[in-house]
């Protein structure tokens, strides 16, 4: 218990006449006499606020979270039979960013308050809600005393998996779309026999099924699809390159929340999907298919973090060769470096013995505006020097990657989902798998 504003203003009114009455301005005994009653009432504050219940609180809050995106938690507040001034803050997990705390109530008696505020997570894992923070009011505000109510709550943060939410509302190509991948038209008719349907203008010839067409008298054509039953094998870098940040979130939040919406999308295509993290913490989930495949990544990914140790790519394409045999598409999410290639091409020469390989290799943001306008000084001289070694030296990594048939992806963050979308799918469309 602390006093509150008010007290400490009456003391100091109390004391300003006592200088009055050293002098013999006051009357000593007019001085004690109301510090007597400051005291009697203080006192009698604060038993009163001793005796006041706690109030109840109830936290409604989602036990999933995506990370870096705002939702809500509403608390229900009951004080009893009583009115009372309650100050409330929840103890929220250290580190996220609150809207609308803390909060000051007037509760009436007999009355609960119900109220929501917003929280953001910048970081995946298993975190904690310890309770709620309460600050009591005394009924003539002398006194305020903090309590701690309400229980702990265990909550999960876990990949953005948001946009899944919007993407299975839409076809497969609005989905991809939706994300920014250009989709480009088919080049042929598919692999796979789908249905057959009445002729339409524009059908090539070879589509025309001509004994169904005579037995039907009239034009039929067979309809094909991409070819289904494939496999995409995410690989995703958890060593000390995927640190970096690109504003609230690290790079390998970004390549998580991209990593799922490309294996969302190639599930929906009928595609198994795995993956495999590398460089610093190691998971491996095997190739699957379905939509439960994404519940399986969430639960597998959501408390991998990178981790500050240099990758070793000829390990990681050696444990992929080992954990699986059939032809798949794979897709390794890195940011690249010059002294990274020599390692990164022998995995990459490795894995193409079997595989189709597409390298994503992450450009900081930062990079963009880095070569833009003259340089007013030393230090900015030397800060575009470096970037532009830096850039031709990224550059050149790229091109030796090329050279040896690799598709290469130079993206940023947020180009990335759309980036891995439009790939797959034209890789896809094109047979090369």
């Amino acid at each position: 218990m602390r006093p509150a504003p008010l007290l400490l203003a009456l003391v100091l009114a109390w004391l300003l006449p006592g200088v009055a009455a050293s002098f013999g301005l006051l009357p000593a005994s007019a001085w004690i006499a109301y510090g007597g009653v400051l005291v009697l009432v203080a006192a009698l504050d604060a038993w009163r606020l001793r005796r006041l219940a706690t109030p109840d609180v109830a936290r409604v809050a989602p036990e999933a979270w995506p990370v870096g995106v705002e939702r809500e938690v509403e608390l229900v507040v009951d004080g009893g039979a009583r009115a009372m001034r309650v100050d409330l803050h929840d103890l929220h997990p250290q580190g996220w960013q609150a809207d609308g705390l803390p909060r000051t109530l007037d509760l009436v008696p007999d009355a609960g308050v119900r109220f929501a505020y917003r929280l953001r997570p910048d970081e995946r894992g298993d975190f904690g809600f310890d309770g709620v923070h309460l600050r009591l009011h005394s009924p003539w505000r002398l006194w305020r005393q903090r309590r701690v109510v309400g229980t702990a709550q265990r909550v999960r943060v876990f990949p953005n998996f948001a946009p899944l939410a919007r993407l299975a509302l839409l076809g497969a190509e609005q989905a991809s779309r939706m994300v920014g991948a250009h989709v480009r038209r088919r080049r042929g008719e598919g692999t796979d026999f789908h249905q057959m349907r009445d002729y339409r203008v524009g059908d090539s010839l070879r589509q025309v099924d001509w004994k169904a067409t005579s037995r039907m008298r009239r034009l039929i054509s067979r309809e094909y699809q991409d070819e289904r039953n494939q496999h995409l094998l995410m690989v995703i870098d958890t060593g000390r390159r995927m640190l970096a940040r690109d504003g609230a979130l690290s790079h390998f939040d970004h390549v998580l929340d991209a990593a799922l919406v490309v294996s969302y999308l190639a599930l929906r295509q009928g595609d198994a999907v795995g993956l495999l993290a590398s460089g610093g913490e190691r998971r491996w989930v095997a190739p699957q298919r379905g939509m439960g495949a994404i519940d399986v990544f969430l639960r597998e990914t959501y408390a991998l973090q990178p981790t500050p140790v240099a990758t070793d790519y000829l390990a990681a394409a050696t444990e992929l060769s080992l954990r699986h045999r059939r032809r798949s598409l794979v897709m390794l999410v890195t940011n690249l470096r010059d002294e990274d290639m020599e390692d990164l091409l022998a995995a990459v020469r490795m894995l193409q013995q079997r595989h189709h390989v597409v390298v994503a290799s992450l450009r900081e943001e930062s990079l963009a505006g880095a070569l833009d306008g003259p340089a007013q000084d030393l230090p900015g001289a030397v800060r575009a020097a470096a970037a532009a070694r830096y850039l031709a030296q990224r550059a050149a990594a790229h091109d030796a990657l090329r050279a040896h048939r690799v598709g290469v992806l130079d993206v940023t963050c947020a180009e990335l989902p759309a980036a891995l979308v439009e790939r797959y799918l034209a890789i896809k469309r094109e047979g090369r798998l």
